[in-house]
């Protein structure tokens, strides 16, 4: 596949062009977008400038960090504080997402969103007010492992790291997960399967197929 070399601010740009455009694949209100890529790869970074990219073009948005839902460390941690297999298909509340952020989405919904649900690090519920998103407003989703959920998104991103780039810019201490990232590739295959593949392994230097 042919990659293109970019800037950030130009990907940001051109991803709100693009989502500019998007319909509802369920002829819904809300466009729903997803930024895929492993944490190493920061892919909430590119969801607040396409965020702000749309802010500038009049379109409100709304970003959701996957870690905001994350199941309780009770049932994630069970099976150990790094287990590859739990991480891959144990952590994230995948009913929490569905009830409250896709499905207020939906046709016929309030567009009344939860933007997180449990903090991470002390593993105890934010509390956070629901956030309600106009008609036409675009939800920005960011995380790890996104594209084997079947959630419904209008456009898929993917931030791509070759496996020698994974591993030099994931923290020697979360080494654990590569495995989770492996497996990721071979059952998923991200990179064929998302409409914009952007390539990572130099932060400063960003190649994309959009």
């Amino acid at each position: 596949m042919r990659l293109e070399a970019i800037t950030w601010d130009r990907i940001g740009d051109l991803l709100a062009e693009r989502v500019l455009d998007l319909t509802p694949a369920d002829g819904g209100s809300w466009p729903r977008v997803a930024l895929d890529g492993a944490p190493a790869a920061r892919p909430g970074d590119l969801a607040e400038r396409v965020s702000e990219a749309l802010r500038v073009r009049g379109r409100p948005s709304l970003t959701v960090a996957a870690e905001g839902f994350l199941r309780p460390a009770s049932l994630r941690l069970e099976h150990g504080h790094r287990d590859p297999e739990s991480y891959y298909d144990g952590w994230l509340d995948t009913g929490a997402l569905w009830r409250e952020v896709f499905g207020p989405l939906e046709p016929g919904g309030d567009g009344r969103v939860l933007p997180d649900l449990r903090d991470p690090a002390t593993d105890r519920a934010t509390r956070s007010p629901y956030s309600r998103l106009s008609p036409g407003g675009v939800l920005l989703l960011h995380g790890p492992l996104l594209l084997r959920h079947w959630f419904p998104f209008d456009l898929t991103v993917h931030l791509l790291l070759s496996p020698g780039a994974l591993r030099r810019r994931t923290p020697e201490s979360d080494h654990w997960t590569l495995p989770a990232f492996e497996r990721y590739t071979d059952e998923t295959d991200p990179a064929a399967a998302a409409d914009v593949l952007i390539r990572t392994d130099d932060p400063r230097h960003p190649a994309w197929n959009g």
